[in-house]
């Protein structure tokens, strides 16, 4: 199992009980279809390492609280703070219409309402206020807020977003 074959579920935050229990900081919106996980993936060093899990329930709302079985005591939980955790791709719910993973539009075709196509979705930035699309237009980066009212429909089978941007948006980059 690589990476790229999971998705990002969460982070340790930090430890519940002497007995090896963890917080889980869960990054979703519906954290109740995680609480009865078997097991895990866990990034250590460099490598993803399958953990099995004992017990979890939600703790407070985004939090949950998990007993791994290899996970003992203190010093075990101690080596897994601040680890990042992750589930196999196979296990993301199916989203329908407007509604998508970041990863899943990676190598669809943006195609603007008014401009035409755009370009080839390279990436997904989420590290701004808003997250934006990366499109690669013959070499030439073109950034696209990922905004509800610009997305007008996502077309999984052809692989192509169609967008309607604000007049003038999509040629600030190609002048």
């Amino acid at each position: 199992m690589t990476i790229d074959d999971c998705f990002y579920l969460g982070k340790i935050v930090r430890k519940y009980s002497f007995k090896g229990e963890l917080l889980v900081k869960l990054d979703t919106d519906q954290p109740e279809l995680y609480e009865n996980l078997d097991a895990v993936f866990i990034f250590v060093g460099n490598s993803l390492i399958p953990f099995f899990i004992e017990s979890s329930q939600l703790h407070k709302s985004d939090l949950l609280r998990i007993k791994f079985e290899e996970v003992t005591n203190e010093a075990d939980a101690d080596a897994l703070m601040k680890s990042d955790v992750y589930l196999p791709l196979e296990l993301l719910p199916k989203l329908e219409g407007n509604k998508f993973y970041f990863h899943e539009v990676i190598g669809f075709t943006m195609v603007d309402i008014n401009f035409g196509t755009v370009g080839t979705i390279t990436g997904i930035n989420d590290n701004t206020a808003q997250s934006l699309f990366e499109i690669d237009r013959d070499g030439i980066e073109i950034l696209i807020p990922m905004n509800d009212e610009f997305i007008q429909k996502i077309d999984r089978e052809n692989k192509t977003i169609t967008v309607e941007t604000p007049e003038g948006l999509i040629d600030l980059y190609l002048e």
